[in-house]
């Protein structure tokens, strides 16, 4: 008869501790290293295996434990609830009646186990339910609403949030699944994928430059209107590389300065000065011919497209195929076709 027996080692938590044979963890149920914590799940698991093998010797086997760390246990569990639940005799092990009642409700609990690691492996791998996305106010409306329009073509059952705005936002305070930022990125335990790159141009409408004459290197831009795009660091100077390789940095002034991207192309175009402007903003206006590039030699810095969300672990599934449609979709030149095209 299996009476209550002295209770397996405690951890500080209140836990039953349980040596792996060898070190080793059995079957993924335990963990590694010489000791781990036994939680009651997995004292259900030893249980319910007993039962099923009528074996002390063939259950701790399958959990890759000791047969007397597995002794050790049923009699804590024993002890636990004041009652026998095995009978031990030279024929095996069963249980007793209250024992039987026991290992019913324990598959029950493990079934209910099996049903929520599969639930929530299919939510994990699904292309399903609500993408919360942050994005720049100008980069959002002119490159990510065509593309997300696409990618819920594709993915009927995917909802999306999208959230415009210029500062950088908490993604785990604000429940953002995925961000698209532009520049280096500092150092955090943000998961992020490079995207590809960003560039700019110097641009001024036909009208400006008939007017005003079209500069021919950065120092000419001392002579000329100059619309500022205030959200950038140094906003009021312009750094260029030129042929050489060598940087070169220009103070520059003119009527008009806007942390608004679409406003800073409305002036150029309507021939008030010379603007800096990433390529996807001002793609339509060149190919229309209502601005035209200036100081080509003379290249302005390339800003990194970076996709980031909150953990670089257990990525859902829905923000990584996210993440590989922009990918596909910003390779190459993304900026000089239209959003959604590739």
């Amino acid at each position: 008869m299996l009476g209550p027996q002295p209770c397996a080692e405690k951890s500080r938590s209140g836990m039953f501790v349980i040596p792996c044979r060898n070190g080793r963890a059995g079957q993924g149920i335990i963990g590694p290293g010489d000791k781990t914590t036994m939680d009651r799940i997995t004292g259900v698991q030893l249980f319910a295996r007993i039962v099923e093998t009528g074996s002390f010797s063939k259950a701790s086997s399958d959990l890759g434990i000791t047969q007397p760390t597995a002794t050790k246990h049923v009699a804590a569990l024993e002890s636990h609830l004041g009652a026998r639940l095995l009978n031990r005799n030279t024929r095996g092990v069963s249980p007793t009646e209250i024992g039987t009642l026991y290992y019913e409700k324990c598959k029950a609990i493990q079934r209910e186990l099996e049903e929520a690691d599969n639930l929530a492996a299919l939510l994990q791998s699904k292309v399903r339910g609500q993408l919360r996305i942050s994005t720049s106010v100008a980069f959002g409306r002119r490159v990510v609403v065509p593309l997300a329009l696409k990618f819920m073509r594709e993915h009927p059952d995917i909802t999306l949030d999208l959230a415009f705005d210029d500062r950088y936002v908490n993604l785990v305070e604000q429940g953002v699944d995925v961000a698209l930022r532009m520049g280096r990125l500092a150092d955090s335990t943000l998961g992020a994928r490079y995207l590809g790159v960003n560039p700019w141009l110097t641009a001024a409408s036909p009208d400006y430059l008939k007017r005003r004459g079209t500069p021919r290197t950065p120092a000419e831009l001392a002579a000329h209107d100059c619309l500022v795009y205030s959200s950038v660091q140094g906003d009021d100077r312009w750094t260029f590389r030129g042929p050489d390789g060598e940087p070169v940095s220009v103070p520059v002034k003119g009527p008009l300065r806007s942390n608004n991207l679409s406003a800073v192309l409305s002036a150029c175009r309507a021939g008030l000065g010379l603007a800096v402007l990433p390529w996807y903003v001002a793609r339509e206006s060149v190919a229309d011919s209502a601005i035209v590039p200036v100081l080509a030699a003379h290249s302005l810095p390339t800003q990194e497209l970076h996709a980031v969300f909150p953990s670089p672990k257990l990525v859902p599934g829905k923000v990584s195929t996210f993440i590989d449609f922009l990918k596909l979709q910003l390779d190459g030149e993304w900026w000089a076709r239209a959003p959604g095209s590739a």
